[in-house]
């Protein structure tokens, strides 16, 4: 098992689960975070930190989507080790439907 970021994250972007996390295993984008589901120890500790409810277990339905997308982008941007304010939207944007194809940007963020 493994955790992993889904869309509830885009235009959020809390960071309060990288704090937590004993491996660094977050990776930052331009507007979201993902998890390296092979780095990921499945301790579980990010889930219940994260105010948007966007970190879910891959045992979940419908999760092999999410698996592959935060493995990819995970690839691609840098390792995130320390917690940053949320974007400026995250409260407006928190919940709302779509959000990957409307805000998601392929980007890296500034990691750290």
């Amino acid at each position: 098992m493994t955790y992993v970021v889904t869309d509830n994250c885009i235009s959020c972007k809390y960071t309060d689960c990288v704090e937590v996390c004993p491996v660094d295993c977050f990776y930052e984008g331009e507007n979201m975070l993902v998890i390296h589901p092979d780095e990921c120890i499945d301790c579980g500790v990010c889930e219940p930190e994260c105010p948007a409810d966007a970190i879910r277990p891959d045992t979940e339905p419908d999760m092999d989507q999410w698996v592959e997308f935060n493995r990819k982008y995970s690839e691609q941007w840098p390792v995130i080790i320390t917690k940053k304010d949320p974007l400026p939207e995250a409260d407006e944007r928190d919940g709302e439907t779509g959000k990957l194809e409307k805000y998601f940007s392929e980007a890296p963020g500034e990691g750290g």
